[in-house]
């Protein structure tokens, strides 16, 4: 097993091309033992709270009072998704003085940051950090254009590595909808609304300056924020920080197809089955559509079954608010707000409850909020015979997103419910070797598919429980053997260099992406 480190990636140029072996364990169960025994850093303690940030005319200024150098690392959150404005606005301020070989860590890069692409080929960024990129940008990556491979963390990963002082850094341009004089921050209300910064709120505290970008200072403190006063070094105001609009974009989108709702149906027949459904149940969907869809049809569940759940966490949308306001759970944690009605009830919910990045899922956190989940609900662009879960690439190992929070949320809650058609796009979806390992199968318990339901072999508790039921129960391997008699055998090409690195939660290398070939 050869594990990179951040700091061989974020650091320096490391040829991945020879000898690199991935660790890509299979089976296994007790995730949270495992997760108890590996090794991490500790978190540092966060930056202290000071006066008013310095009111600034553009962001060229902040660029200058932050005194930022050639190399330095910037990062920014992804709140506003497909309709930020922000990274594009610093970057092009970043060119505009002349910096170069800069460090960009994103939470995640989205279609509308096209730009970077540019900035890519002139040199302004060299070296590229996130959780999840999809577009232009994750084209440009499989094309060989970034000079040094990209770093995909999950969200809790990276909220360890910047907590840890593992990824340091320099200056972090934090958008946020309403901000006080005194520089209190938040994404409720404001033309731009986008629900609460949780992905910001570690930027803030360990970033070594931190300049917060709004289109109007309220005269009045904010009632509720994320970013507490004294913690922003500097403060512009910009005429846009994006379009709130497009938050609800591609994953977060619902499935509506029959085969989606056979699937969403056959995963309330294992929650219900599953023995976990008790007052006080806790739980999560990914932003895929069959995730949502679930999240959608819980409410009958749980009425029925007379129960009231403890929390909902996550990335939230409009059915989990449903779900709230209907007095099925008694409150919602929130990290990050999937659509407007989600950024609403934000506004308006006090039960409706803002989480840090840190908190809802770093492995170095002292109590994060993943470890506490019953049940997650994740998609997966393929799984394969040993339960690894693949949600980086397509079947042809193109990047089409990141790990985010999967490998998190697999790992803290007791049953890890994955989702996935038996075939896409012609490929099949239940495969012998994912092309990118993101989510270990150590971490994933069942597999769910509109022709059956595979459980990890480890969970013995959860077969026994599920053949007492009418659920049809297949095993991976027939799973994968009739996805492949419907469309074919998947052949795996890995030949070209590696231009992304997938990053464990705790740190060190699960996978390669390996880029386009000739």
């Amino acid at each position: 097993m050869r594990c990179i480190p951040v700091f061989s990636i974020v650091g320096q140029r490391v040829d991945f091309t020879k000898g690199l072996q991935m660790d890509i364990p299979a089976g296994g169960s007790d995730k949270r033992d495992q997760a108890k025994t590996a090794t991490a850093p500790s978190m540092l303690p966060p930056r202290a709270a000071s006066g008013p940030p310095e009111l600034l005319e553009n962001l060229c200024e902040a660029i200058i009072a932050c005194d930022l150098k050639d190399g330095a690392t910037l990062s920014f959150h992804h709140h506003l998704r497909d309709g930020d404005a922000v990274l594009n606005q610093v970057l092009d301020a970043a060119a505009e003085t002349g910096l170069r070989g800069l460090t960009i860590a994103a939470s995640s890069i989205f279609p509308v940051h096209a730009p970077l692409v540019n900035h890519i080929a002139t040199g302004v960024v060299k070296r590229l950090v996130c959780d999840y990129v999809k577009g232009p940008v994750a084209s440009a990556i499989m094309a060989g254009l970034m000079p040094e491979p990209v770093l995909l963390q999950s969200h809790g990963g990276r909220a360890r590595a910047i907590s840890s002082g593992q990824l340091p850094i320099d200056v972090a341009f934090l958008g946020a909808p309403r901000v006080g004089r005194d520089g209190a921050a938040t994404g409720a209300g404001g033309r731009a609304s986008c629900g609460p910064l949780g992905y910001a709120m570690v930027d803030a505290d360990y970033a070594k300056n931190v300049v917060l970008l709004t289109e109007e200072i309220c005269s009045a403190q904010p009632k509720r924020y994320e970013i507490e006063p004294g913690k922003a070094d500097f403060l512009v105001t910009v005429p846009s920080l994006g379009d709130n609009r497009r938050i609800l974009s591609g994953a977060t989108a619902l499935a509506t197809d029959e085969a989606s709702t056979t699937i969403v149906d056959l995963v309330l027949g294992v929650i219900q089955s599953s023995g976990l459904v008790a007052n006080g149940f806790s739980f999560q969907t990914g932003a895929g559509g069959i995730s949502l869809g679930v999240a959608n049809k819980l409410g009958h569940l749980l009425a029925t079954a007379g129960v009231k759940g403890g929390f909902i966490s996550g990335g939230i949308a409009g059915g989990h608010v449903a779900l709230l306001e209907g007095g099925l759970f008694e409150r919602i944690l929130d990290v990050q707000s999937f659509d407007l009605e989600a950024v609403s009830s934000y506004e308006r919910n006090p039960a409706h409850i803002a989480m840090s990045a840190s908190r809802y899922a770093s492995p170095i956190d002292p109590a994060p909020v993943v470890d506490l989940l019953d049940t997650v609900v994740l998609g997966a662009a393929e799984v394969d015979r040993s339960f690894n879960v693949n949600v980086a690439t397509g079947s042809n190992g193109v990047i089409l997103g990141g790990p985010g929070g999967h490998p998190d949320t697999a790992a803290g809650a007791k049953l890890t419910i994955v989702t996935t058609r038996l075939k896409a796009g012609g490929n099949p979806k239940i495969v012998d070797r994912v092309a990118c390992c993101v989510t270990p199968g150590c971490d994933v318990d069942v597999v769910v598919t509109e022709a059956g339901i595979a459980v990890n072999p480890m969970r013995m508790d959860l077969l026994e429980r599920f053949r007492k039921s009418s659920l049809p129960l297949r095993t991976i391997d027939e799973l994968a053997v009739l996805a492949a008699s419907e469309v074919g055998v998947r052949q795996l090409n890995r030949s070209g260099s590696v231009v992304a690195i997938v990053e464990r939660r705790r740190g060190g290398c699960m996978d390669a992406i390996h880029g386009c070939t000739a």
